[in-house]
């Protein structure tokens, strides 16, 4: 089987028993590391998860894999929370981020992609291909965010990574 299809029958499996424990899926990854494969669930809820969370998700997961046993090699199985800076892949990731400061890295810089893409405007000056910014809209084909005074449309095409950013309150917050 297909590490895609690896991560899809596990979202299938997973995401009836966040349902029952009020959870939601973040992501699923089936990736090998040194000389392992991980099966890895993150997951999240409103007020953050806990440890009992990842466990009660771990011990039921486990058992429908087990059941189902569409996965032939060894693996790990982890379940976890994404984390504070957690990464933005969906389309869904980056709408429920809008409104927080991200880092963002590019394939190519912006200057190179107004150069071969003349109704991208970007005011300003070129932040780079690496850059923190406010995410203000998201979509399947574009972000837009808000770096100083700036505002800079980019293709998704054009992401090679973005992360919510850690950003500790003030004491007077």
């Amino acid at each position: 089987m297909k590490k895609n299809d690896i991560e899809e029958r596990t979202r299938e499996l997973v995401l009836p028993i966040l349902e029952q424990f009020g959870l939601e899926l973040w992501d699923v990854e089936y990736v090998k590391e040194g000389q392992d494969m991980f099966l890895r669930a993150y997951i999240d809820k409103k007020d953050g998860v806990t440890i009992d969370d990842c466990e009660v998700v771990s011990r039921a997961l486990d058992k429908e894999l087990d059941r189902e046993d569409f996965i032939k090699d060894a693996y790990i199985l982890e379940v976890s929370s994404p984390g504070l800076t957690r990464p933005l892949k969906k389309t869904v990731d980056f709408t429920r981020s809008i409104g927080k400061l991200i880092e963002v890295k590019l394939y190519h810089s912006l200057s190179d992609e107004k150069e071969s893409d003349p109704a991208v405007k970007k005011p300003g000056k070129d932040p780079g291909k690496e850059f923190e910014a406010v995410l203000l809209f998201a979509d399947d084909e574009r972000i837009t965010v808000k770096n100083g005074d700036f505002e800079y449309s980019i293709p998704r095409s054009n992401l090679a990574k973005a992360r919510l950013c850690y950003v500790e309150k003030e004491l007077n917050d």
